[in-house]
Order: C-alpha cells, then structure tokens, then sequence
C-alpha cells in the first residue's frame, strides 16, 4: 500500500508544470552525483519545462523532498540534499557550503 501512495505521487510530480522525463527511481538511488547527473539530462533536453534547467532540476528535487516528507529515510534525505550540491557543482552555481 505504501509503494502504491508513492507511485500516486511520483506519478503527481511528473505530471506538474515544471515537469521533467525524469528516470524511473532517480531519488532512491543512493549516489547523489548519479542523481544530481540525471537530472541535469532531464533538465537540459526537457521540451517541457518553464524555467532554466538549472532551476527546474533543482525545483523537481526539493518538490520530492519536500512530498516525501517523514516517509523518507534519514539517509536517502541526506543523499538528497547532498544531490542538491552535486546539482549546484555541475551547473556552477555557488553552494552554501564553502
């Protein structure tokens, strides 16, 4: 039943306006530059996105943080965030960590 919600709403996240083709299972993967590396892709051939790649991957990973809430573990949160500064690298956008 669990699984079914999150299928519910990963299918949610694809279908809002700032929507990538993201890859089946990105934000359960474990290694955050894998993560940060697929969403840029997605980001950068996405036909459908309003705002700069940049801002709509980044925005697709903190709009999954945030609806994952309490369901997600504190490790795979942690991966995310760090997926987050992966994003910023790849895109050279200053990070907030030095």
């Amino acid at each position: 039943m669990h699984s079914d919600n999150f299928q519910y709403w990963s299918h949610q996240v694809t279908e809002t306006s700032n929507a990538l083709d993201l890859e089946p299972g990105v934000f359960t993967w474990s290694d955050p530059h894998k993560i940060a590396l697929s969403l840029k892709h997605s980001a950068d051939s996405s036909e459908r996105r309003k705002a700069e790649p940049f801002a709509s991957a980044m925005s697709m990973l903190n709009f999954y943080i945030n609806r994952a809430g309490k369901h997600l573990s504190a490790q795979q949160r942690e991966v995310l965030e760090k997926a987050k500064d992966e994003l910023r690298a790849l895109y050279g956008k200053p990070g907030h960590g030095g």
